[in-house]
């Protein structure tokens, strides 16, 4: 287990070989419910360690020396799962707003708590839901890999982000959401200070990105207003991802934040991105040559179409969770 070198692309690849021993769909007690010996009796919300973890805070010797051309690192970091609730019968848009406030401060308390962490130099909050992206178990939860390097994709923001400040004047994401709201067409929701649309540009069918109104780089930076906002609007996405076909719907949902690096970020905005991976009711968009070999993404369905299907499932979602309660 360490990190390695990518000299093509100026980045690190973490090389975690025993996560191949990771049980697949396991059959029986799952791991994350009460009784099950592996998490407490009562919980709400649980900060879990990764039982095989990528990075650790007392990482072995690489098995590898490394050298000038592509040096090696020890696979310094954490891993955590996040339980989102003790009962397995429910996904995030299955809980209440209350409770997802509840998970919103979670995350901003191991963000701030992980990136205090001398090294990590990132923390990066996500969750992948359903086997078409990789779930090995479906009791509800997400992840955080706190990481001792910024991970390229999101370097590639902060550089760009920074170019349009020096370009323009301006923040590159404030500049996109003002044309999203302008335009109108690809808008799902707005309220508590939080915008989701799909993105014009959107590699997925069903790419959506929430963006905070106000330019703020972390979840450390909202008010208590924004945290409810933001857990209203993740929940209203993946409810909407659920009533687009009546199905629970696969994505990958992950924050965007300043590195925690103690570097000057301020010009960067932040922001989460879901990418779900089907492009219709039982049509799957899968990362092929173009995708992966060139970094070329081809999108074969109109965001603007996909955006109009996305809002009238938001309503549906909407509508039924109000009629519930």
């Amino acid at each position: 287990m360490e990190l390695r070198w990518d000299p093509l692309l100026r980045t690190w690849v973490m090389i975690a070989s025993h996560r191949q021993e990771r049980p697949l769909l396991p059959e029986g007690q799952c791991p994350f419910c009460p009784g099950s010996g592996k998490v407490p009796e009562e919980y709400d919300i649980l900060a879990y360690d990764n039982d095989f973890p990528s990075l650790t805070l007392d990482p072995p010797t690489p098995d590898m020396a490394g050298d000038d051309l592509i040096p090696v690192r020890p696979s310094f970091g954490k891993c955590e799962v996040t339980l989102y609730s003790p009962r397995h019968d429910v996904t995030l848009p299955g809980l209440t707003t209350e409770h997802v406030v509840r998970l919103v401060e979670h995350w901003r308390g191991r963000y701030r708590e992980l990136g205090d962490i001398p090294g990590v130099e990132y923390v990066f909050i996500f969750e992948n839901r359903g086997e078409a992206v990789g779930v090995t178990i479906h009791h509800p939860h997400g992840q955080i890999y706190a990481y001792p390097f910024i991970p390229l994709r999101v370097r590639a923001e902060l550089e760009s982000s920074l170019a349009h400040r020096r370009e323009r004047g301006s923040c590159l994401v404030c500049d996109i959401l003002e044309h999203e709201r302008a335009d109108g067409r690809r808008v799902l929701h707005s309220g508590g200070g939080l915008t989701a649309f799909v993105p014009p540009w959107a590699q997925y069918g069903y790419d959506v990105m929430v963006v905070s109104d106000r330019h703020l780089g972390s979840l450390s930076d909202l008010d208590t207003g924004e945290v409810r906002g933001l857990a209203e609007a993740i929940k209203r996405v993946a409810g909407g991802y659920d009533a687009l076909f009546g199905f629970t719907f696969p994505y990958m949902m992950c924050m965007h934040q300043v590195p925690t690096d103690g570097g000057d970020h301020s010009h960067y905005h932040f922001h989460v991105e879901f990418y779900p991976p089907m492009r219709d009711r039982d049509k799957l968009k899968y990362s092929a040559s173009s995708e992966t070999g060139a970094w070329a993404h081809i999108n074969t369905t109109a965001p603007e179409e996909k955006a109009a299907e996305l809002r009238e499932a938001v309503k549906r979602y909407v509508k039924k969770v109000d009629g519930a309660t």
